[in-house]
């Protein structure tokens, strides 16, 4: 069916394409929002996040910075409807710094 969990929904897998398009300072923008939105909703990933230097295969885009292959991870984590609202923010940010 879904090739890629963030495609279960057309919100949040736009949200990821802009991200992947938009430039790296923007790209940790987006990753603060990702981290600070879950953080607050009670999604605490730092004892399990990736921090053995990526000994991992790095198969997807967002793998090659460990700042945002953490955001996605927490985004992952997210229940779908706050999947989507941090979405709808990335949208919107990205809109914004994209006028600037």
């Amino acid at each position: 069916m879904y090739k890629r969990w963030y495609d279960i929904d057309p919100t949040v897998s736009l949200a990821v394409s802009l991200m992947r398009n938009a430039n790296i300072l923007t790209q940790y923008k987006c990753a603060d929002l990702i981290i600070k939105t879950s953080k607050e909703n009670g999604i605490d990933m730092s004892e399990n996040i990736l921090t053995d230097a990526f000994t991992y295969v790095l198969r997807r885009w967002y793998d090659t910075d460990q700042k945002i292959a953490e955001s996605f991870e927490y985004l992952k984590s997210l229940p779908e409807e706050l999947q989507k609202d941090v979405a709808l923010k990335i949208i919107k940010l990205l809109q914004v710094e994209e006028v600037s």
